[in-house]
């Protein structure tokens, strides 16, 4: 019998904790839901953010007295390899108000596979992807896999 499992919350790493607060906050919309003890603001060395159920947990990389001036470029190089994936109905949308808010952002595009996806990184060079079915094939292999239902007709990208 598998254990019963009821969430997963990745912690990433950071370097500078109100940059990753101002974007994962502010930018895309997360709910700061709790943090280790507070500094000052947004200086504190973990946190816990919610965005429709989603769960994100980052921690500072270095205490404040080790923490180096600038970035370990090979470090940031190695955040490369780690890709979350959200699911995103309104990817135009999504769009709209990542460019709004100043991120650098391309147009969503449709994979061979399936999906249409729109890429992003966050400060500490993670790569975050919002995707959502561009075919009907897909749409019916997602429904299967998480279970859920369509909601007002939007479920695929409609220049699919």
């Amino acid at each position: 019998m598998p254990i019963d499992i009821r969430g997963l919350a990745p912690l990433l790493q950071v370097f500078d904790m109100p940059t990753s607060i101002h974007f994962y906050r502010d930018a895309l919309g997360f709910e700061l839901v709790s943090t280790s003890q507070s500094q000052a603001g947004d200086r504190f060395g973990w946190a816990l953010l919610r965005l429709n159920g989603v769960e994100l947990m980052l921690n500072t990389a270095y205490e404040d007295d080790n923490r180096p001036p600038a970035p370990d470029p090979a470090r940031a190089a190695g955040h490369a390899d780690t890709g979350l994936f959200f699911g995103c109905a309104d990817l135009d949308g999504a769009y709209r108000h990542f460019r709004a808010h100043g991120l650098n952002v391309q147009e969503p595009v449709i994979r061979d596979y399936g999906m249409r996806q729109l890429y992003v990184s966050d400060p500490d060079g993670y790569g975050l992807c919002f995707q959502w079915p561009a075919t009907q094939r897909t749409l019916d292999q997602w429904r299967t896999w998480y279970g859920f239902e369509p909601r007002n007709g939007k479920d695929i990208a409609t220049d699919a």
